[in-house]
């Protein structure tokens, strides 16, 4: 039996979402639309309807959806070779761990799959470097209250929100969590249990909240002077999001360690670990694996991805357009008496209100416009890094009529 859509016009729900009810487990609270095709920066549902996508698969798909030269490296690489153990050397996961060294502080990568696996390496490795170092008592990690880090069991403890946390308990031991921002509060939290500090230089599930100006490089400086590592969770921030390739370099410093996945690949699963010679050198053969890591197929599609962010101008020609989009979304605000403020970096923006803004997500869709709600009252704007001046005159278009629809009643 067919559903109707709520909020949606009456259009009906197709098979693909009923099938889907029936078999999958019921771990997303889904929108009513199965997408078929995507270009740049839209999207057409199995019914031919357009959407404006300023969601981007969650701040994944940065150079936009089915680049030219993303699906050629991915064609030719599959043509090529699909799949081989970890135990050989392959082309494209070397070629993409010399460019990644190239354009970061790191001199070593590593890779997995997900941004959950990414940080799961991170705060192991942090544990190995302790104990390799003479330090066997120190095995914890502070991080941020508001943070997002993953869902595995260490990575979702590593998460401050305690609305992830419920139904999982006991935690895994080991974290403790400090307000975020605040420096001295991190550094009346170091003990000789601590290993290593993580942080987001921008929360972006926790809110699109910044980090102040010298909170890295006043942690940088926590750290080294604790002799412990600073591991930077750039998952969200980096390959571009925030108008430099990462976050880090808008603040003159680097970390130990960085995190790396949802942007790196132009949508296939691929998450990066990242660090010096001497914290890399810790994990040797048999300390750490993943048999999917650095496959040949991911790892040329994020090959075309860093040619595309760093040699067709798309870094550069971002920062006019978000700025413009900024300027919109504030003073499309000020209108509305339950808007709060704009915060974030680049194409990584965050809209507050006053009150739940799921019903402005759902607005924007029916009208033709993919936005994202985060913290129940934060509309989250991470579109292509691609996206261009009309199709933000036309975003704000139409936020404009959702927000008159929604929020101006009564």
């Amino acid at each position: 039996m067919r559903r109707a859509c709520p909020g949606c016009g009456g259009r009906w729900m197709d098979q693909w979402m009923e099938r889907c009810d029936r078999v999958l487990f019921q771990t997303y609270g889904r929108f009513p639309v199965t997408f078929v095709r995507g270009r740049g920066c839209r999207l057409w549902d199995d019914e031919g309807r357009g959407y404006l996508d300023l969601v981007a698969g969650i701040a994944v798909c940065n150079v936009g959806h089915c680049h030219p030269k993303v699906v050629g490296a991915i064609q030719e690489q599959a043509s090529r070779l699909i799949h081989v153990s970890n135990l050989y050397y392959t082309r494209p996961m070397v070629e993409l761990a010399e460019r990644l060294v190239e354009v970061s502080f790191a001199q070593r990568a590593f890779f997995c799959n997900s941004g959950a696996e990414a940080n799961e390496a991170a705060i192991k490795l942090a544990r190995k470097f302790s104990k390799d170092h003479g330090h066997p008592e120190r095995f914890e990690v502070l991080t941020m209250e508001g943070s997002f880090h993953g869902r595995t069991l260490a990575t979702v403890t590593a998460t401050a929100q305690e609305k992830y946390h419920r139904g999982f308990e006991p935690l895994v031991p080991g974290f403790r969590y400090v307000p975020f921002g605040d420096l001295e509060a991190a550094r009346n939290a170091l003990d000789d249990r601590t290993c290593a500090i993580l942080v987001e230089p921008i929360q972006g599930e926790g809110g699109v909240r910044c980090a102040p100006p010298g909170y890295l490089q006043g942690l940088r400086e926590l750290c080294d002077g604790a002799g412990i590592l600073l591991i930077l969770d750039e998952v969200q921030t980096g390959m571009g999001r925030t108008g430099r390739l990462f976050a880090y370099q808008h603040e003159g410093m680097a970390p130990h360690v960085m995190t790396l996945a949802k942007g790196i690949a132009g949508g296939l699963p691929m998450g990066v670990l990242l660090a010096t010679e001497e914290v890399a050198s810790c994990l040797t053969p048999g300390t750490h694996a993943s048999t999917f890591g650095g496959n040949p197929v991911a790892s040329a599609a994020a090959l075309a991805v860093l040619s595309i962010l760093l040699e067709d101008g798309v870094l550069e020609a971002m920062g006019p357009v978000a700025e413009r989009f900024r300027e919109g979304i504030e003073k499309l605000g000020r209108a509305y008496p339950q808007f709060v403020e704009v915060r974030g970096k680049g194409w990584l923006l965050g809209m507050e209100f006053r009150e739940p803004c799921r019903a402005v997500v759902e607005e924007c869709m029916r009208r033709g416009l993919l936005v994202n709600c985060t913290m129940d009252r934060v509309l989250r704007f991470v579109p292509p890094l691609v996206i261009g001046m009309d199709e933000v005159e036309e975003a704000l278009e139409i936020l404009a009529g959702a927000f008159q629809e929604v929020l101006g009643r009564g």
